[in-house]
């Protein structure tokens, strides 16, 4: 709906009034339901920032799991 709406703004070819019917509806749509608006967080913890992406875990948390050898795979390096 939301790329939709975008297209006609964008659209050279769309008429003024449609433009502005566009500019409108996209106005009402919620503004949590934008794709940008979604962030990484841990799986664990929540935070929103130092997020691993192929582990779903934040860089602390990961740590954490790693030293306790919940992670297969992972060994200590010099942490």
């Amino acid at each position: 709906m939301r790329a939709e709406l975008k297209n006609i703004i964008k659209n050279p070819k769309s008429s003024f009034e449609e433009k502005e019917v566009a500019v409108a509806r996209l106005d009402k749509l919620p503004k949590s339901s934008s794709r940008i608006r979604l962030r990484n967080r841990c799986f664990k913890t929540g935070r929103p920032r130092g997020v691993i992406r192929r582990f779903k875990l934040s860089r602390l948390s990961f740590r954490e799991m790693a030293l306790n050898g919940e992670i297969p795979g992972v060994t200590k390096a010099s942490w």
